[in-house]
């Protein structure tokens, strides 16, 4: 395997979700009540989009540039031939925790830590246990940076449909013009190559680390439907933000909505200097494991 360079990607991933933080809290009225942690966060000090950096606004020149419909296709096709690794969640925790940016000045975190108080935050606030262990897992599909994936833009980022027209609702939109998507006769419409309605099921994310751990999970654990649209709709932010893509939605998508704007502040809050103790919370942690994965998964 060819020597990635870590500390990159997760300066890259943690300028992009600093400027995807958001303003407020969401309430609902099912089980997915507004979080509680995070009623003391100052979210109105949080930079926006406009004022990202140059990092940031070069990687989605690229992602955008990149994001096509035949690297799409490629991307899953090698992701049904290829089995890259095969281990436990707790092992593969371990794998992504080298993924740790040194120059970073805003955070000393490592990525077990990232992971442990998404979930810590979500306990604390009293919800079930399925919950606390998809905050465990939902950046693991980082893992794809380690297992020869073709750059950072294929790895993170905000996510966004392929095979329609692109949303002026997606952060720095003209960027998408570098795309060949985007003068191809069928591409380039509205609907695409989707119907009216279809449902998000039925339609192809741009490829990066939610698409991969959804794809990894979705018939290897025991997790329920909306962890299951936790994870693969976490970066989905121009839909769970902005409203985007409401002519490919249906009724089945304001679950999985309720359920990503429920989990969104765990993840983009929680972060702190203030660590966790791995090791102190590794037996609680693993039998959650137990109770949604096996032993083994084939990544």
């Amino acid at each position: 395997m060819p020597a990635v360079d870590v500390h990159a990607l997760e300066t890259v991933s943690d300028a992009v979700d600093e400027v995807n933080k958001f303003k407020g809290t969401v309430s609902n009225d099912t089980w997915n009540a507004a979080s509680e942690f995070d009623a003391d966060k100052n979210k109105a000090a949080f930079r926006q989009y406009e004022d990202a950096c140059d990092r940031v606004k070069n990687f989605y020149r690229e992602q955008h540039e990149k994001q096509t419909v035949e690297f799409n296709l490629r991307a899953r096709e090698s992701f049904k031939k290829t089995v890259r690794a095969r281990m436990g969640i707790w092992e593969a925790m371990e794998m992504l925790n080298t993924l740790v940016d040194d120059s970073d000045p805003d955070t000393s975190l490592t990525q077990i830590e990232h992971l442990l108080q998404t979930a810590e935050a979500i306990r604390r606030d009293g919800k079930p246990e399925w919950m606390q262990v998809t905050g465990l897992v939902h950046d693991l599909g980082k893992l794809l940076y380690l297992f020869g994936s073709e750059g950072q833009w294929d790895v993170v980022g905000d996510t966004f449909v392929v095979g329609c027209k692109f949303s002026e609702k997606n952060i720095y939109p003209e960027t998408f013009e570098s795309n060949p998507d985007h003068a191809d006769p069928v591409y380039s419409t509205e609907y695409g190559v989707y119907a009216p309605h279809c449902g998000l099921e039925n339609v192809m994310l741009s490829w990066g680390h939610d698409e991969y751990l959804y794809n990894v999970l979705k018939n290897q654990s025991r997790l329920p439907e909306d962890a299951l649209y936790m994870i693969r709709y976490h970066s989905f932010y121009p839909w769970h933000r902005e409203g985007a893509y409401s002519h490919l939605t249906n009724a089945a998508d304001e679950r999985a909505l309720a359920a990503v704007r429920a989990f969104n502040p765990y993840d983009l809050y929680s972060k702190s200097d203030e660590g966790v103790n791995p090791e102190m919370l590794r037996p609680y942690y693993q039998g959650l494991i137990a109770k949604f994965f096996p032993d083994v998964i084939e990544w």
